[in-house]
Formats: C-alpha cells, structure tokens, sequence
C-alpha cells in the first residue's frame, strides 16, 4: 500500500511509463496508487502526504490538527491561502483562508513512507476555530476535542483564566472576536479530558541508575512526561518546566554538534531519543523495561589515578584509530554510533565514550560500562587541543577547584595525543549505593543548548544560591571559578559548561547534596586561531572583557557573601595559580612536537600576563 507522487518518491518519466504499462493508476496530476492496491484506504493513509504535496503553503487546522490525519469520514481540514475543495477519491481535503496573523506550530506525522514534519494551528488558534461561524472547520471539531484543547490550554497558562486571556490576544489580533467570546464561554465553564493521539505517537521508557523514574511520551504534536509511582521514592530528577516541551534534563542530554550530524537520523529531538538508549547522568532510555533492563552499569572498574604517570596515561589504548588506505579516524569514531548501544554525549566537541577496565584496556563502552570520556585532537591548529585542555584542567586542580581525573593518551596512527576524563557522575565501586545525576546550567535555567552563551553569571549564582546544599561554599567556588576562567582566558564557559551534581539514596523524596560540579571543559581559548580576542562566554557585570577585582566583589555581594572571604578565595587563586604556572610542564610525547611546545609556552604566557595584571 503505497503512494507515488511525481518528483519526491518518482520522476515524471518513469510514473509515466509504469501508468502506461498499468502498473500504477493515476488519481489526479503528478498523484499514483499501486495497480492492486485498494485505492481508498491507500488515500486516506496518505492524507496528510497528499495534502502537503497539493498544498505545501497550507497548514493542518480543524479536526485534523488534533487528528494529524483525516476525520473517519475522509475530510481532511487544511488552511492556507484561498478558499477551495478537493476530493480525491475517498479523501475530501477543505482548505480555507488563513487569518491575518496566524499561530502555528510543528508536528510529525508517519505513514507507509516513513516520518514526515507538518505545520499544523497551534492550540491557541486551533481553539479559536472550533468557534468560528458557519464554518465546516469549526464543526469538525467535536466535544471531546474541544474539552481536550481546553484542558490542555488550562495546564499550560495556569488556569481557565489566563487560558481564556491568551486566547482572546490572539483573537483580537485576528479580528476573531466571536470566536474570542465563545472560546471565553467554553473555557470558563466547561471540564477537559485527555487529548488524542496519532500513529506517530510513541512512548519511551526512562530510567535513572537502571531504577524506572518515568515515560516520555509525544504525541506527534508535543511531549509529556509521566512521573512513575512504582518502585522506591526517588527524588524528581526530571521535571517537565513546560507544558508540551521536552524536559529540559533530557534536553541537555541530547547529542550536539559533531555526534548530532554524524548519526543516522538527526531530524529533531525525537529521532535522536530514538536513536541511542544511554546518557550521561546514568540516565538510560528504551521502549520497553526488557531493554531498560539490559543495558549495562555505569560504574567505575578501575581509576584512571592507577593508571596515569605524569599526565600520561599507561595502560593499552585499545580504541579506533587511523590508516591512510582506511576511512580516516573520525569515520572511524562516528562508527561507533551506528550502535544504539554506544552511550550519547552532549556537547559540540568531539568526544567518545569509553571504558577502563580493570587491567588498564581503555575501550570504546559498546555493550560496556561507560566510565571515560576521550577527547581527540583536532585538525590543522587546533592538533594540540586536548594539551591545552589537560594544562587548563591541571592548573584548575592548582588553584584547589574539584577537578576530575585526567590523562593525555597516546593514540595510534602518528596521530596527536587525546584527553582522557574520568566521569565523576558515575558510582566509582561496587558497594556505593548513591543515586548521582548531572545537570548543566542550561537545564537548571530552562534554556535551550543553542542559549548557553546567553546567560550571565549573576543568573547562575542566584540558582545556585537557591539550589545548592551548601550554598556559601558553592558561591564561593563559583568566584574562584569565574575568576579562573578569566585568568586563563577561557571563553568557553559557558552554561553548558556549568553544572550541578545531585546526590541522593534509594528511598529518599530529594536529593540529600546539591553541589557545583566539578571543572570540566577549561581550556585557554586565546590561543588557536580566529580565537585571539575571545571573550568570557558569560557576562560579569554586564561585561565579558577588561574584568577587575570590583567586578568580583559585586558578584559576591549579589551572592550574599562577605568581602573579606571573597577577596581571600581570589587572593588564594592568584597565589596558587602563579606558583601553578611556573611547575608546569608539557608531558611526553607531546614535549616532542614543536608546534604543542610552542602552543603551551603561549597559554602559560597568556595566563601570566593576565594574573600579573589583574587589579
């Protein structure tokens, strides 16, 4: 049962030669149907398709915006540009005149061809036009559609009232004002049930340390997560801040970057939920408890402290490499995701995850524990990247930030050496019972990862203020923080870049420590090309250059904190971070190459310079 539509599934030459050989049948102009299909049901599975193909300015609405598909009696409900009718075989597709400032929103919708993205009216429109007059749209918008659209719009703007305040904003844009008062009446007084759902709806199951924690479910239209009620209590560790969003947690964990263009099937947020089945955080993600059930701990078999000799790691790098008659080494990486096994990273950097086992073999962690984090080095300039990560993270642990331990790991193929990163999120033996999750400022703020650069530091202080377990210490690990990414010119601090660890027991309703993370992703950005006037990633003070000790000050004020502690905890990272700049040196084997030497002898310029001229 299959559809055929002249230049997205066939060309014109050859729907032309299988209808003159009767293989196809032509239903109207550039529109095919298998010779043995039964057309009718062919048509109406296609509804949606067929109206994309005819109309591709024209939007879902009426009905069909809450069905994402025809009514069962074959009427497909469009708008767009004009009034007009067209019936093709047992499908009528009504299309009326869009109003002047239409509200519209994204859905997908699957048939026998595969998931496709329609516009379809967003709720507050698709309200308003079951009010309209004399209107077939209207009318196909039964009572239980109408009861669920107002449930839904109560949840989402608090209450019948500011339901019915944003509907009417829009209606006064429109001149819909009998539409307006109808919705008002309706909304007012009248109960809502649960809404529909379409055959590209699905569920996910979600589990946190292997422990069932809830469902992820999207309709086709929008995301709802369900809190499970079975089990041991859990603390909330996903939270849904926006109706019919996908919750923030969940977001931040999602691929970014390299990993998200180098996977099968990227489209949007739902391909890539479908496309891998573990996270950071402990976070695992299938359609059934089996396949929950299935996949492999997280837990740390052996410390990379056991296994690393001045900044060097030395046990067996037994992960992808590279070869001048093979794929180069990044096919190689991307390779590994082919696998839903293969543990998803956010993040734009290249990454793979990875898995130290206890006799030193570092792995990639298909069908294993993930425990590591390899950072290969980039091309060109940016070859000596992981180096200068490793001496941003070294000095950071100086300075006295928790830092996560950290190895250069000699890679195969003549290719330049790669940060290795323990996981500090993650159990770390087999008698430790915590239950730890990760969560980055762009969550705890509810912003998409495309607004990390957007936020400030003042922002993220008072959600650490209001968040954090041990508020005054976190604030002033927070100063020293700020004040480290500026003396070492890192502009990639970013909200992303930030993050809270939650710690908490079976059994317990919330999270007994709530701590800044430790230092991840600090490096001196200055320093590689195009990067010469990098600034701070977040503003201090509403400035991301020429930053002074009062700047600080004002942070801690804000914060809440004393002066004096402040100016001690920078007096303290001043100290450290010059008598850190001066024992520094470059591990073997990158002490060999003259251009990393060269690279590293600037960063610790640069971060002297800076230290020497702070005021």
């Amino acid at each position: 049962m299959a559809i055929h539509l002249v230049g997205e599934t066939i060309d014109k030459a050859r729907s032309h030669y299988l209808a003159e050989t009767g293989k196809l049948v032509q239903l109207m102009r550039g529109i095919y149907v298998d010779a043995g299909d039964e057309v009718d049901r062919t048509v109406l599975a296609h509804a949606v398709r067929i109206a994309r193909y005819l109309y591709p300015k024209a939007y879902l609405s009426g009905a069909s915006a809450v069905l994402l598909g025809p009514t069962v009696d074959g009427r497909l409900f469009i708008t767009g540009p004009r009034i007009q009718r067209t019936r093709l075989r047992a499908l009528e597709i009504i299309q009326n005149k869009a109003p002047i400032k239409p509200s519209v929103a994204s859905a997908v919708v699957a048939d026998s061809l595969g998931e496709f993205p329609v516009t379809v009216s967003a709720l507050r429109q698709r309200f308003l036009e079951a009010f309209r007059m004399r209107s077939e749209h209207a009318a196909s918008i039964d009572a239980p559609m109408r009861d669920a659209i107002a449930s839904r719009l109560c949840e989402e703007y608090g209450g019948p009232q500011a339901a019915s305040d944003a509907v009417w904003a829009l209606a006064r844009e429109n001149d819909w004002y009998k539409e307006g008062e109808g919705a008002e009446k309706f909304l007012l007084r009248r109960p809502a049930v649960a809404p529909a759902r379409n055959e590209a709806a699905f569920d996910l199951a979600v589990a946190w340390h292997g422990l069932r924690i809830g469902t992820l479910s999207h309709d086709g239209f929008e995301w709802r997560w369900t809190q499970t009620t079975e089990g041991p209590e859990l603390p909330p560790v996903v939270r849904q801040t926006m109706p019919g969003r996908l919750p923030p947690f969940i977001v931040s964990l999602l691929p970014e970057g390299w990993l998200e263009s180098v996977l099968k099937d990227h489209r949007d947020e739902r391909a890539l939920l479908r496309s891998g089945r573990r996270y950071l955080s402990n976070i695992t993600v299938a359609k059934t408890r089996a396949e929950l059930a299935s996949l492999p701990a997280d837990l740390l078999s052996a410390r990379l402290a056991d296994r690393a000799m001045n900044g060097l790691f030395t046990g067996r790098y037994a992960g992808p490499g590279r070869s001048d008659i093979e794929s180069d080494f990044e096919h190689k990486l991307a390779a590994l995701y082919a696998s839903a096994e293969t543990p998803r990273l956010s993040g734009v950097q290249i990454k793979a995850p990875m898995y130290l086992a206890a006799d030193g073999t570092l792995q990639p962690s298909v069908g294993l524990p993930f425990t590591h984090i390899l950072k290969p080095a980039g091309t060109g300039a940016f070859a000596a990247l992981p180096l200068v990560e490793w001496i941003g993270l070294a000095l950071a642990r100086a300075v006295g930030l928790p830092v996560p331990e950290t190895a250069l790991v000699a890679m195969p193929d003549g290719m330049s050496p790669a940060l290795l990163v323990e996981r500090f999120d993650i159990r770390d033996h087999p008698g430790d019972t915590r239950l730890l999750a990760m969560e980055d400022f762009c969550a705890v703020l509810d912003l998409a990862p495309q607004e990390k650069y957007t936020g400030t530091i003042e922002r993220v202080a008072r959600a650490l203020r209001a968040l954090s377990s041990a508020p005054e210490e976190d604030l002033l690990i927070l100063v020293r923080r700020v004040l480290f990414a500026w003396l070492i010119a890192d502009g990639d601090m970013h909200l992303k870049n930030l993050a809270l660890l939650k710690t908490a027991q079976a059994g317990e309703k919330a999270f007994r420590s709530v701590r800044l993370a430790p230092v991840y992703d600090a490096l001196t950005t200055r320093v590689f090309p195009g990067l010469e006037h990098d600034r701070m990633a977040l503003k201090l003070g509403g400035k991301d250059e020429r930053l002074r000790r009062a700047d600080f000050i004002s942070l801690a004020t804000l914060a809440g904190l004393r002066v004096g502690d402040a100016n001690a905890a920078m007096d303290d990272v001043l100290d450290r971070l010059r008598a850190a700049l001066d024992s520094t040196a470059v591990p073997a084997p990158a002490a060999q190459d003259a251009a990393a030497v060269a690279l590293v002898a600037r960063t610790l310029d640069l971060c002297r310079s800076r230290v020497t001229t702070f005021e």
